[in-house]
């Protein structure tokens, strides 16, 4: 196993998780609301572009970090892990501008493809706006060396996670088609 790389403090790491999941959910709700009217001399939908490669490679990471924590490689694992969390930041800046900047699309498709994209959809949205504490509380026992609890947190927030990072790379190649 690996050396904690945090001292313990459970009181502090609860309130930080928890002002950090509120304030990020807070922010994309409150600026899901607004479009900006700016011209930025590209496509805006750029961010929709690098967001799924996002999710894409975040997917990848996932995946990669269970096959080397089943291999007992922790220290992979936790970079791995760490990596796919700095890119979820990423997303979310991304995920961000482009509703600031975009407004929103709607689906245009019919059918049973439109009943697959609203599926993935109403699925995807409350999993999203509810996995980060999820993660944060899964990477906090990792890091302060509580594997016991790290293992049993992961059960649930590991295929969650994935699960959001490739719906929605799926939500987009169904959005993308009716970007104006």
């Amino acid at each position: 196993m690996l050396v904690p790389a945090l001292k313990k403090n459970d009181k502090q790491a609860r309130l930080l998780i928890i002002t950090v999941s509120f304030v990020v959910f807070a922010a994309v709700a409150f600026l899901s609301k607004f479009t900006l009217q700016l011209n930025l001399g590209f496509d805006v939908h750029v961010f929709a572009l690098a967001n799924a490669v996002i999710n894409s490679a975040v997917s990848l990471l996932l995946v990669w970090a269970l096959v080397a924590v089943k291999s007992k490689n922790y220290e992979l694992h936790k970079k791995l892990m760490l990596g796919a969390m700095v890119l979820s930041v990423l997303f979310l800046v991304s995920y961000i501008a482009h509703h600031l900047l975009a407004g929103e699309t709607k689906y245009g498709g019919e059918g049973v493809l439109r009943n697959v994209y609203y599926f993935i959809l109403l699925t995807h949205i409350p999993l999203a706006a509810i996995i980060l504490p999820f993660i944060l509380f899964t990477a906090y026992r990792g890091l302060t060396g509580e594997y016991a609890n790290h293992k049993k947190l992961a059960k649930y927030t590991w295929p969650l996670w994935l699960y959001v990072s490739i719906t929605g790379v799926l939500v987009y190649i169904f959005i993308s088609p009716y970007y104006v």
